[in-house]
């Protein structure tokens, strides 16, 4: 199951997770650490949802920011 919005193709994305430690130097310490980079995922929420299309209901994956937003009009049931 492919994780993509079908309203504006919001997909996965990659970073970077940095781990640090030390106390930051405007609370007095001697400023922060980098101790690791490693890649994570920024995954999009996506839910299936029974969307009204042209008159008809169909089932589709939107991200939840598209709901918000209301860009598909959810079916009644």
């Amino acid at each position: 199951m492919s994780r993509v919005c079908e309203i504006c193709g919001k997909k996965t994305r990659f970073g970077n997770k940095i781990s640090r430690r030390g106390l930051p130097k405007y609370k007095g310490g001697i400023g922060l650490k980098t101790t690791g980079i490693s890649r994570r995922k920024f995954k999009p929420n996506i839910q299936k949802v029974r969307v009204v299309v042209n008159g008809g209901v169909k089932r589709m994956k939107v991200c939840t920011s598209c709901l918000a937003a209301g860009k598909v009009q959810k079916a009644l049931r």
